[in-house]
């Protein structure tokens, strides 16, 4: 799969790249052609520090932010994103005049939920949702129904990678979307016409990355 990569730049800045296997795989939610990889861009620190540096010029002028809440592995681009608006000056009034990084529990049923002590990070707090990738919409949903059950207030949304321009009346900001990869397509399992067409699945993928079958 490796050797089938496609390097895709980024149209702000092509130091930037988000890598693309072509073939058949499923996610929790649909079947998609491409696989996007972000290993690189969520472990490494130059490429997590860029993303983030990116991701920030959406939240610089007036927003306020006092918690990031992660999905999707991405809590090194999470402490970068903290790190470039607290040096730009964006305004957190909790306490502690900070911004807190966190990520939600994920419960043997699939339920997200936050602890007691990571609540007080949550309730009444200004926050950015931060995913890896959102193909359907139907994890950020999930995520921001579990924020507001929390008491948090949504004051954005960004995804490294992603197919939704809205999910819920609420913008998603992304590095890359799906314009930038040529033919890609998300299906529902149920009408895949790979899988009509009796062709086996190359991976189940998500967030965190790929599992070959």
């Amino acid at each position: 799969m490796e050797r089938n990569a496609i390097k895709v730049p980024s149209k702000v800045n092509s130091a930037l790249n988000l890598k693309v296997l072509p073939g058949h795989f499923a996610t929790s939610h649909s079947h998609i052609n491409y696989y996007v990889d972000m290993t690189t861009l969520k472990c490494r620190l130059n490429e997590a520090t860029l993303a983030a540096k990116i991701m920030a010029h959406k939240y610089s002028s007036s927003t306020i932010v006092d918690t990031i809440i992660c999905m999707d592995g991405c809590e090194v681009i999470g402490a970068y994103l903290a790190d470039h608006l607290t040096q730009q000056g964006i305004m957190s009034v909790n306490s502690h005049k900070t911004i807190s990084v966190v990520t939600p529990e994920i419960h043997s049923n699939g339920q997200l939920i936050f602890r007691d002590n990571l609540q007080p990070m949550v309730k009444n707090k200004n926050i950015i949702l931060l995913l890896a990738s959102a193909t359907t919409g139907k994890t950020i949903q999930k995520s921001m129904e579990c924020i507001k059950y929390y008491g948090g207030i949504i004051q954005g949304v960004s995804a490294i990678f992603s197919a939704s321009n809205n999910v819920a009346g609420v913008e998603v900001d992304s590095i890359f979307h799906v314009d930038d990869l040529m033919g890609y397509q998300t299906f529902d399992p149920m009408e895949c016409p790979y899988c009509k067409d009796g062709k086996p699945l190359d991976a189940i993928v998500n967030g965190y990355g790929y599992s070959k079958l």
